[in-house]
This record gives structure tokens, sequence and C-alpha cells, in this order.
């Protein structure tokens, strides 16, 4: 009997397997991108749909098993260490382990939709809203980027080698920004940066990281006290966007409109 790897937990509910395929509303003109395939139990019925599917796979006894499918280009290899072909949409049971950044860096591509399955408490944490124990870099950064909704919740014996959590299918639309910011590197380091300690006020979260920041302290008198004074944790991102711009200007002098 093969051993899976801590990482491996295959889909094998077959209602599953479907309903994910409807939400990806696939057709003959998709190139599909799929991160984590397996043994093609989900790439088998993508290729059915799709015009192309792209699988990425990082076992390589498992890939070898993907080129029965004729329309499916296989790539062996971490897929955090490769560029991803193009692709318009992407359909995946990802490797839990590299949800954060594997979704970071598929929010660089651009592309029309994505059905993705992440851990449930992830999930959460993608959606969820100021003021919630959910709520931080995550939330704010894929909401930056994309329209993120939890379509279904999944339990772990829909899985062979079933994971010790539950899961959730999300679904991802990339679209532009809700709200400007001067530079969005250094937004992503503010609200990093804001989040990493979520139980202090703002301002220390601030303080602690001004080398990081590369800000110096004299600037917090530049924000506005009835922010900084909360945590990070109850504070809208429009809010967050606000703080993030006096300081990127204060630290490269930009006149303040």
């Amino acid at each position: 009997m093969k051993l899976y790897k801590k990482d491996q937990h295959f889909l094998i509910d077959e209602k599953v397997l479907d309903r994910i395929i409807e939400y990806g509303q696939l057709n003959s003109s998709d190139t599909v991108l799929e991160i984590g395939a397996g043994y093609g139990n989900l790439t088998e019925k993508l290729a059915r749909k799709a015009g192309k599917v792209i699988a990425i796979e990082a076992d390589t006894e498992l890939a070898s098993s993907l080129n029965r499918f004729g329309n499916v280009e296989v790539i062996i290899g971490d897929a955090m260490k490769h560029n991803f072909p193009h692709f318009n949409k992407v359909v995946s049971n990802l490797p839990y382990s590299i949800s954060s950044p594997v979704t970071f860096k598929l929010l660089e591509y651009e592309f029309d939709i994505g059905i993705l399955m992440y851990q449930y408490e992830f999930a959460k944490r993608m959606v969820a809203a100021p003021g919630s124990k959910d709520y931080g870099r995550l939330s704010i950064t894929v909401q930056y980027h994309a329209n993120v909704e939890i379509l279904e919740f999944v339990p772990r014996l829909a899985f062979s080698a079933p994971p010790q959590v539950n899961s959730a299918i999300v679904r991802l639309v990339p679209r532009l920004p809700p709200y400007e910011v001067k530079n969005e590197d250094f937004f992503m380091k503010f609200i990093k940066a804001a989040f990493s300690q979520r139980r202090k006020k703002l301002r220390n979260a601030i303080l602690n990281n001004a080398a990081y920041l590369g800000i110096e302290d004299k600037t917090m008198e530049k924000l506005p006290s009835d922010i900084i004074d909360r945590r990070a944790e109850t504070i809208f991102p429009e809010e967050l966007a606000r703080l993030s711009d006096i300081l990127y200007m204060e630290k490269y002098k930009y006149p303040q409109k």
C-alpha cells in the first residue's frame, strides 16, 4: 500500500468533484491551471470540460500518471519554484502547506476565476471582515486584489488520507483594488507589520517595526491617534491604506495633498 506524504490529501467525493467543475463554468476555450494534481481525480474532470489543463505536481510518481490525458500539460515540480504558463482559470485542491504563498503568487497573475480548496479555517481568514478574530493580513491582501467567497464546506472524510481539519471551496475573482494606495509594495509591508502584534495597539506595532518599514519614530506624529490607538484587527482596510500612504510620503518626502 502506498504511503502518502503529510500534505497529500486526495479529494475522492465524486459529488464534490462535480460541483467544483460546475463552479468553474468551464468550456473548450479555457486553459485551466491545476496546482497539486495528485493522481488526477480532478484533472480528469477538468480535461473533459476545458480546452487545456496545466497540471503541476511535485510527486514524480503521481505526475507520471497524469500523462494519460491528451489535453493535459504536466509540470513536475514545486509550484512555488515555477513561473505559471498562461491560464485563464485556476481550479485546484491546493496543498495546504503552501496555501498562503501560492495564493499570493496566483494574485500576481491575470486570470478570470479561481475555484480553490483550502483548509476551512484558512478560508474563513480570507473572507474575514474588520472586527472579527479571523481578520488580518491575509484578509486584506486577498480582498485588495479579488472578490472572495466561500462556496461550500467540505468535511475531511471527502478525502482519502483525510486531513486533520475540514476544508472549504473558495471562489476567487480578481478585480481592480477597491481603494488606492501610493505604493502597493509598501502597503503590503505595512499590513504585515500592523498585524505582527495583534494584541497591541497599532501605534506599538508600527514603532516596533520602524526599522523594517524604514521609517523614523518621529513619523508617528503624522498619524491620526484615533486610528493608531486601536488594535489592527478593528481597523478597516481603507484606514490602514491612509496610514500607509502617510508613512510612505514621509519616508520619501513627497508633498502631501
